[in-house]
């Protein structure tokens, strides 16, 4: 009792513990991660990481097309965002301060260092300069490591004024690259993807497939609104930098052409750069549209799914219903006064049995559907069936066996497991017998039927004492008072049941020594005779061989021989001896 109270114990804390813990973080899944801004890269990849996330969970033909429409605006999206992002790191909108002025203008020192050289080294190759043994070092390999040495500065000098600049082209670059593989392969998949495999509303045939399907549709109706959200606050986020970059004035520029000439190129840049945010604009708001119309879409599936689990509810009220009309029904037609109310008991637990196993059957297959692997499930019913019901298999499979030729018939005096009678019934699945009690007893019937299972014929043993070859030994006591005549009654009485028992005894010797020549041969059936002492004087055990159902008969004629060898004097039975 300790025991069970403490497992009860430790069973209802974790219990208490576990829902604790999910309730604390029950805002785990409100969210996926795609969806929260989180990102690692230069460039914001939410959108396209949303609609390929999303696209895995369309399930019609109606949300395949929604999905790749949505596919197709997150990629102009990301598209339209490296090129805002690799036009802003060209051309910024802010003038250089600080070191980067002396940065860009080493740069532009170098850059005119590096043609010089170049346009030197083309000078000395049309010259035809070349080294000599005198002058091993010319003017043109001088010329050569001149611009590599600026080469290497411009670099270097490059690589400075970008993180002067924060300058993040390389990055973007990278990530560019990155994005149209990712693409490719995507574009692949998609165009191998088989239109066939698209799931409609007609698969949730069963129960348990249209409640699995109602709560996935709940699930996919709060991502799709979160991705519509999302899309939305992308574009006021857009339409903000959008009015900044717009408000920021340009310089018109000094009175040189140069001047002049770069701030046009500046206006031009961010003319181009407003024309890319409001391209970007459009394309988010028109993701939120898709979005929007996904859901919609949705929930017309919602509809449908919630109609097909109304109407299996009806279905399965119908099914209860029919149960209990037919119980009632069962009821009224078995309620008969001339049946014995023991077999209308045993006919009603039948019957609603069957019923309720029917209903059962019934219900179950409208939950969970028809099995599609039809081989493998009856299969394994057989085996179930096998296993439940193999002690009426084998007791069928009995009764044929009790039907041969060393089985047994009506009125054989049989003993099964133990217990002896004369056969009253051999059914198909059951033997009844007649019980008489031990076959020491003196075979009186002691009023009991008793029933065994045909199966004993069999996994176990019976013997029938009615057929040839059945044999048992039979026992008679006698007491005789003490006397000198002792041994001479002894052997009256051995000569009386010899006498008596003798056609039995040989032919018992020849069926056994027909049986088998090496062990039962050796066996004798003669009559043995036993003195024990008593208080009144000696008991003598008469042991003999007899048939079961001469058993009886054997044993009275033994009884009167007997009694008329104590009742005459034993010698003159002595001399009757032949």
């Amino acid at each position: 009792m300790r025991t069970r109270v403490i497992v009860a114990a430790s069973l209802f804390v974790a219990l208490l513990l576990s829902i604790i813990f999910a309730w604390s973080t029950r805002d785990a899944m409100s969210h996926l991660g795609f969806l929260k801004g989180q990102q690692a890269t230069v460039v914001d990849l939410t959108p396209w990481q949303t609609a390929q996330s999303l696209a895995a969970l369309a399930v019609t033909a109606e949300e395949e097309q929604f999905a790749h429409e949505a596919e197709r605006l997150a990629d102009h999206e990301v598209d339209q965002a490296f090129t805002t992002a690799l036009q802003r790191a060209d051309t910024p909108l802010h003038p250089k301060t600080g070191s980067a002025i002396k940065l860009a203008k080493r740069v532009d020192d170098l850059q005119s260092a590096i043609k010089a050289d170049q346009q030197h080294i083309q000078d000395l190759s049309k010259a035809g300069v070349v080294a000599t043994a005198d002058n091993p070092d010319s003017d043109l390999d001088i010329a050569k490591a001149q611009l590599g040495l600026d080469s290497d500065e411009l670099a270097d000098a490059q690589q400075d004024l970008a993180r002067a600049e924060g300058d993040q082209r390389v990055e973007i670059n990278q990530e560019l690259a990155a994005h149209r593989a990712l693409m490719a392969k995507v574009n692949a998949q998609a165009a191998q993807r088989s239109q066939a495999d698209i799931a409609t509303v007609h698969v949730y045939g069963s129960v348990a497939r249209r409640i699995k399907a109602y709560f996935d549709q709940l699930s996919r109706l709060t991502l799709l609104e979160q991705a519509r959200q999302q899309a939305q606050a992308d574009a006021r986020k857009l339409t903000g930098e959008h009015d900044a970059v717009e408000g920021k004035a340009v310089a018109a520029g000094g009175s040189d052409s140069s001047s002049r000439l770069a701030a046009l190129k500046s206006r031009s840049a961010r003319s181009q750069l407003l024309s890319i945010y409001d391209d970007r604009i459009q394309t988010e708001q028109q993701l939120a549209s898709v979005y929007s119309k996904w859901a919609a879409q949705v929930e017309v599936q919602h509809r449908i799914v919630l109609h097909l689990l109304l109407v299996s509810g009806a279905l399965i009220a119908l099914v209860l219903l029919l149960l209990l009309l037919a119980d009632s029904l069962l009821n009224h037609l078995l309620e008969r006064p001339g049946l014995d109310w023991r077999r209308l008991q045993t006919l009603k637990s039948i019957f609603k049995v069957g019923i309720q196993l029917a209903g059962l059957l019934v219900i179950l297959l409208m939950v969970f559907g028809v099995p599609s692997q039809t081989p493998a499930i009856i299969g394994l019913a057989t085996a179930g069936l096998t296993v439940v019901l193999q002690d009426f298999i084998v007791a069928f499979f009995g009764w044929f066996v009790l039907m041969g030729k060393n089985g047994l018939s009506v009125g054989d005096w049989v003993e099964i497991n133990g217990t002896g009678g004369e056969v009253a019934e051999i059914g198909l699945f059951r033997t009844a017998l007649f019980e008489t009690g031990n076959w020491t007893d003196n075979g009186h019937p002691t009023g009991r039927r008793v029933t065994f299972t045909n199966s004993f014929a069999i996994r176990g043993q019976y013997f029938n004492f009615s057929t040839s070859g059945q044999w048992l030994w039979d026992e008679i006591t006698l007491s005789i008072p003490s006397s000198e005549d002792t041994y001479l009654m002894v052997e009256a009485i051995r000569f009386a049941v010899l006498q008596e028992t003798e056609a039995e005894a040989k032919l018992a010797e020849e069926e056994w020594k027909r049986a088998t020549r090496e062990s039962l041969g050796k066996f004798s059936a003669v009559p043995a005779v036993d003195l024990r002492p008593s208080a009144g004087g000696i008991d003598v055990v008469v042991r003999y061989v007899t048939k079961a159902k001469d058993r009886f008969e054997l044993r009275n004629r033994i009884y009167q021989r007997l009694l008329h060898v104590m009742n005459k004097a034993p010698r003159a039975e002595l001399e009757s001896k032949p």
